[in-house]
């Protein structure tokens, strides 16, 4: 049949469509090359197009517009055939694989996990506040806290609704902004090309442990009864069993694999670290093949030094004879729930396997022998411990940083300090301490602060301030000191290389002289002025209540706290004086004046209405307190202390002054009653000494499962 007997095919740019048209007058194609696949083959039928005379709908096609969508048509023609082709090998091919195919039957593995049952989300919800990525299930009444944890349950793209804390108030939820969405988007995509690369070695790595177990499991290994016997011992006194046979329990820190016939193994048993290399059969047995880091094991051997030019933990290794299994740890170890990129979020849920690195670990055992030298201090200072409740009903730094609890019906709380419980001591035991841990709600979630701390505190009869001062200077020197020259006082300069020892006597620096060192050095707050420390006349008499009232609004916006009510202002006009304005210096500047010192400061005589109700005040100005902050480079305050007031009129003044009832502080009142004395004391926070010591950028980098704003586990 020849091109000009089939029907003719019509063609709109303006008006066609190459999918819902069908070619004809009224329903033309959009494309010429639309037409020729619905001819289907050549000779093609008339083509019609677009007409651009006026009055004339179409025209038959020109033969340059023919050819040229005629090369494209020839193009996928022969790409159909190809695919054609293809399709028909792939049909035989797929017909044979499945004649195969019917021959093997499979059957779940019973001795595998029983499979979970799960469901595809419509949405799934999550809050910062609320959510928990560990026990959260997504949903609505128990979201997850994060967007990837998510993302990481929908498992696949497109992902589900997913919704977040609202910002407006009375709406709980709102769907996640597309900029939130696209962060978290990458994290994920991230961790699936890292899923799908671990599952590819895993896979390749299965093959060839399959091979190697079977082969292992023909293995065995026995000790050498004809060997002297192992005695046992620990990392730490390996020294001192130099060509001795040992043997030592511990954990498999580190695992080096180089071929078949050889391995090393670095041994942490809680005192140290030992490499230990095991040759021959002892590294191809099916305990050998299938151990892993954190796997508890025993090793026999003999310890030999090492040769000079090489290095290992304690300059020897165990050679090892024999060796057992104990407890097999997962494939992966530690590394496969934690590892240097994980979140800070993971790494504080997963703190009990943090702790089994390294310099957490060299750090937690620095902790505790500085925790020893402090009481090494006391115990030669002729000092009395005790043991204060850590239930109280009495606040001790201000109410707002109380945990409250019910105790039996009535109100209590974690306590804050234990200082108050120490005076009552030293009438029956003088010079007394304690190590207890202490509780502030602190709403903030900085790298000093804590919920929860381990305090050092002492009181002292009898003393001066200055004697005060003296003996804050010896504890530090001396419990430095101390552990410098214990077993382990090397680690100090592991990981703080260029720590210096403090040198005696301390920088000692009023409040007011520090007011002026951080105007000299351009100190200033963030809008540029500068830290006032002022006394100041406002005005004589009762006509000028008006101009008070006016700059203490001032001085409101300038920072400086005016240190009277208006209810105090009839005693203070009357005697034509207000006694202060003053301002505290905050933690930043403080902080940069320390750094810029460069060595210990005892900041001395703050302002009375700025520090606690129990400090007593000068003799020589009673607007100021016998009171002192020591400050630290690097890390700041880690010390606060005072004399404490001896005289019950002043202590009630204290009390009014902070509006605090005297009557659950009856027992503390009678200090004053029953054969008061001058005394005084301080108390140290223990992680921030230990910052400073092992030169560590966070708090909670020192505490063995620290607790903070919003975080209460493990």
């Amino acid at each position: 049949m020849s091109g000009e007997n089939k029907a003719p095919i019509y063609t709109s740019e303006s008006r066609g469509d190459d999918t819902t048209g069908d070619g004809s007058e009224e329903k033309p194609f959009k494309t010429i090359l639309q037409a020729m696949r619905k001819a289907g083959c050549e000779p093609f039928p008339v083509i019609y197009v677009d007409s651009k005379e006026n009055g004339s709908k179409y025209d038959i096609a020109a033969k340059s517009q023919i050819k040229k969508q005629q090369n494209m048509w020839v193009r996928e023609c022969y790409k159909k055939e190809a695919k054609l082709k293809n399709e028909n090998e792939d049909a035989e091919k797929r017909m044979k694989n499945l004649e195969e195919a019917k021959k093997i039957v499979i059957e779940e593995n019973k001795s595998l996990p029983q499979a979970k049952k799960i469901k595809i989300y419509d949405a799934i919800y999550t809050s910062e506040s609320r959510g928990d990525d560990t026990t959260g299930d997504g949903s609505e009444e128990k979201p997850f806290k994060t967007i990837l944890q998510a993302m990481r349950k929908a498992g696949c793209e497109p992902f589900p609704v997913i919704y977040v804390d609202s910002k407006e108030n009375g709406s709980k939820y709102d769907i996640a902004a597309k900029s939130q969405i696209k962060k978290q988007q990458n994290m994920w995509v991230r961790e699936c090309y890292k899923k799908e690369a671990k599952l590819k070695n895993e896979n390749e790595d299965a093959e060839k442990r399959m091979k190697n177990l079977e082969e292992a499991k023909k293995i065995v290994i026995e000790e050498n009864k004809s060997l002297p016997q192992a005695k046992k011992i620990k990392i730490y006194d390996g020294n001192k069993f130099r060509n001795e046979r040992v043997k030592i329990f511990g954990w498999a820190h580190r695992i080096r694999r180089q071929g078949k016939n050889l391995m090393f193994i670095t041994l942490r048993d809680g005192t140290g670290f030992l490499q230990a290399v095991l040759n021959d059969k002892l590294c191809q047995t099916y305990n050998a093949v299938l151990l892993q880091t954190e796997s508890s094991i025993i090793l026999y051997g003999t310890l030999k030094e090492l040769p000079e030019g090489k290095t290992a933990p304690g300059g020897h290794e165990l050679i090892v004879d024999y060796w057992e299994l104990i407890g097999l740890a997962p494939p992966g170890g530690a590394d496969a729930i934690l590892n240097e990129q994980a979140l800070p979020d993971v790494q504080a849920e997963n703190r009990h396997i943090m702790i089994r690195g390294e310099n957490t670990s060299k750090v937690l055992r620095m902790r505790s022998v500085l925790l020893q030298a402090f009481r090494d201090h006391y115990l030669a200072r002729g000092y009395c411990e005790v043991t204060p409740p850590s239930i109280v009903q009495t606040q001790v730094e201000g109410g707002s940083t109380l945990f409250k609890l019910d105790y039996f019906g009535e109100e209590a709380y974690l306590t804050q300090s234990s200082q108050l419980y120490l005076e009552t001591c030293l009438p029956s035991m003088g010079d007394v301490y304690c190590i207890a841990e202490s509780f502030r709600a602190e709403q903030s979630r900085t790298r000093r602060h804590l919920a929860e701390y381990t305090h050092v505190e002492a009181e002292c009869p009898f003393i001066t301030f200055e004697d005060l001062l003296d003996r804050l200077e010896d504890l530090i020197c001396d419990v430095v000191d101390r552990v410098l020259k214990s077993p382990y006082g090397s680690i100090v300069y592991e990981l703080n290389p260029d720590f210096k020892v403090p040198e005696r006597p301390f920088m000692r620096m009023n409040y007011s002289d520090a007011i002026k060192y951080l105007k000299e050095n351009n100190i200033t707050k963030e809008d540029g002025s500068f830290y006032e420390f002022v006394y100041s006349i406002i005005g004589v008499g009762r006509e000028k209540k008006k101009s008070l009232i006016g700059f203490q609004s001032l001085f409101k916006r300038w920072e400086v706290k005016i240190l009277l009510d208006l209810e105090g202002l009839k005693v203070s006009l009357a005697a034509n004086f207000i006694d202060a304005i003053l301002y505290d210096i905050p933690e930043m500047p403080e902080r940069k004046m320390t750094d810029q010192i460069n060595k210990p400061i005892m900041l001395c005589r703050f302002p009375a209405n700025i520090k606690s109700f129990y400090m007593s005040k000068c003799p020589e100005d009673n607007r100021l307190t016998e009171s002192v902050d020591v400050l630290l480079p690097n890390v700041g305050e880690i010390v606060g202390g005072s004399m404490r007031i001896w005289d019950l009129e002043e202590l009630m003044e204290g009390y009014k002054r902070e509006g605090i009832s005297p009557d659950p502080y009856f027992w503390y009142n009678d200090q004053r009653k029953y054969g008061s004395c001058p005394h005084g004391g301080y108390g140290l926070g223990l992680e921030r000494f230990c910052c400073w010591l092992l030169n560590r950028y966070h708090i909670r980098e020192v505490c063995l499962y620290p607790r903070y704003l919003h975080h209460c586990k493990p």
